[in-house]
Formats: structure tokens, C-alpha cells, sequence
């Protein structure tokens, strides 16, 4: 758990360009002369939500418990799960913030219960602007291996890029994807609620392509289901020998665009395996499925 603590922040604290990102705050129980108390963590948990900040996030990782009444955090001083923090208070100071987006990670044994009420059934409730992802669900125990906890390893591998978009954003949303997607349904199962309007991102990584470069879609395609032609000239090196092909610098340079989307799984070739075939065939190219929904982003100016 202190790996985990210490994983997770040291991403957080910073985008990976370095420059800074969460305000991180440690509470750590390293051994047994750093305890953790249960009125020591509410106060941190209360002091976090209190105040009206673009984004609040709260990750933790214990031991957790749950019984008839509901699912708790457990601390150093727990004589037993139920002396632990309770998830319903958690909540409770959680959707009452002012904060305009409010987050919780938990890497604990039966976290899933966070947000549900006993009374409601499956039923959550969160106030608007609220995220909860777990790592287990509220039957389920969080397993640990090689030192760290399965779902905070995934967690990791998503905010160093794992999960990020052709932006280079990663948000709760993608998070969620890359941790629901690495574990089979014989495993821990993660659980994701929310209740926002759009995800904030949690984290920005290099994006894999230059805006500028995913901006020039819009140029290149003048519409969705257009095909760009292609021919001998767009290719910078022709077979040997030179069968009278002559590479055309501005062709070679919209080409070397294309073939980053093509990387991307945004363009595809027309009738050829590959885009180099595309050229020296003079077919065309044309966008993918997800190349039409960027290029209509990009259209609409969302991006």
C-alpha cells in the first residue's frame, strides 16, 4: 500500500512534461511508528472536500471491509473493519463539496460499496461533478501481487500513457477503460459511477501526434468520406532502380502525415496492405472510423 500511495502520487503531482498538476498531500502508514487513525484520516478526507477547487481527488489504499450496515477504510488503529472510516461518510463529505469535480480511487477489499447505500439497493448516489472508481466490488477482495496492488499497477500503466487519447489527456473515463479491459472476468472487477457532464483530465502525456499534425485531417480530407489520392511522388524513397519516379517534397511531407494517422489507426490505405503500396499503385487512402469522428471534432471546433 505505501508503493501504491507513493506510485500514484508521484503521477499525479505532475503532468508527464514535468510541469505541475495535483497539489499531492501524503498520509502514509510506513510502520508501526506512523500510524494512521481513523479521526486523522476523516480530517484529512473532510479538510480535501472543503473547499471549492476545480477538482478534488482522494486515492487510498488499505485494507477495507464491509457488513450489513455498508463498507469501511481501515486504519492502523482498527480493532476490527467496522471501526474503520466509514464509506457512507466518505460520500457524505464528498457530495457535499463545492468542489466542481470530486474523485475517488480506492484500492481495497470490497470498495465497490462506495456510493451505494444499503436502503437502495445497487442504487448509487452521487452529487454532480462525482467519480468513484474501485478496484474490487463490494463482495469482492483487491489482490495484491509483486508488491503492488493489481488494480494501482494498471492504474499507473494508464496515467504514464497507458490510457491517454491522441491529446494526450487521461481522464477517469479512460482510466476505467484500460483497468476493465487488462482484467478477465474470473478476476477482481473493477467499478466505475459517475455522475459529470465531461471528464477532467487527471493527467496530461505527450500526445502521440502534434495537434497541429491531427489539425491538418481537416485539410487533407475535405470531408468525412473522402479519398486522398495518392501516386509514385508521394513517396520519399521509390524502388531502385528509379523507374523515371521523382518524389515531390510537398507530396512527400503531406504523405509523411498521412502515414502518422495511419499509425494511429485513423487513415488506412485503399486497396493496398500498406500506405507505401497505396502510393506506388496510385490508389488512395481514406479515413477510419476513427478518423471520421476526430476529423468531426476537429470540424466543430471541439478540438
Amino acid at each position: 500500500c505505501v508503493n501504491d500511495a507513493e506510485e500514484v502520487g508521484a503521477r499525479l503531482e505532475r503532468h508527464h512534461d514535468k510541469s505541475i498538476n495535483f497539489d499531492v498531500r501524503y498520509l502514509i502508514g510506513k510502520d508501526k511508528n506512523s500510524p494512521v487513525s481513523r479521526s486523522e484520516l476523516r480530517a484529512r478526507v473532510q479538510e480535501l472536500f472543503k473547499d471549492d477547487n476545480a477538482i478534488a481527488l482522494l486515492y487510498f489504499a488499505g485494507h477495507g471491509f464491509v457488513d450489513g450496515t455498508g463498507g469501511f477504510l481501515v486504519t492502523s488503529d482498527c480493532q476490527d473493519g467496522a471501526n474503520g472510516l466509514s464509506l457512507t461518510e466518505v460520500m457524505a463529505l464528498a457530495n457535499e463539496s463545492k468542489a466542481r469535480n470530486k474523485v475517488l480511487i480506492l484500492d481495497s477489499c470490497h470498495s465497490g460499496a462506495a456510493g451505494s447505500q444499503i436502503s437502495l439497493g445497487d442504487r448509487a448516489i452521487l452529487s454532480a461533478g462525482m467519480t468513484i472508481l474501485t478496484a474490487s466490488s463490494a463482495t469482492q477482495y483487491a489482490i495484491e501481487e509483486n508488491g503492488s496492488g493489481v488494480f494501482t499497477s494498471l492504474l499507473v500503466d494508464a496515467l504514464d500513457g497507458g490510457a491517454a487519447n491522441l491529446l494526450g489527456h487521461v481522464t477517469p473515463g479512460s482510466i476505467y477503460a484500460h483497468i476493465d479491459q487488462s482484467l478477465g472476468s474470473w478476476q477482481q472487477r473493477p467499478i466505475f459511477k459517475t455522475n459529470v457532464s465531461a471528464f477532467t483530465p487527471l493527467r496530461k502525456v505527450d500526445p502521440p501526434i502534434s495537434l497541429s499534425d491531427l489539425h491538418r485531417m481537416r485539410v487533407l480530407f475535405s470531408a468525412p468520406k473522402d479519398r486522398f489520392a495518392l501516386d509514385p511522388s508521394f513517396e520519399p524513397q521509390p524502388p531502385a532502380p528509379n523507374h523515371g519516379i521523382t518524389p515531390n517534397p510537398v507530396n512527400t511531407e503531406r504523405f509523411a502525415v498521412l502515414q502518422k494517422m495511419n499509425r494511429l489507426n485513423l487513415v488506412r490505405p485503399v486497396d493496398a496492405d500498406h500506405m507505401y503500396f497505396a502510393a506506388m499503385n496510385s490508389t488512395s487512402c481514406e479515413l477510419t472510423a476513427l478518423g471520421r469522428h476526430y476529423w468531426r471534432l476537429i470540424d466543430q471546433k471541439l478540438i
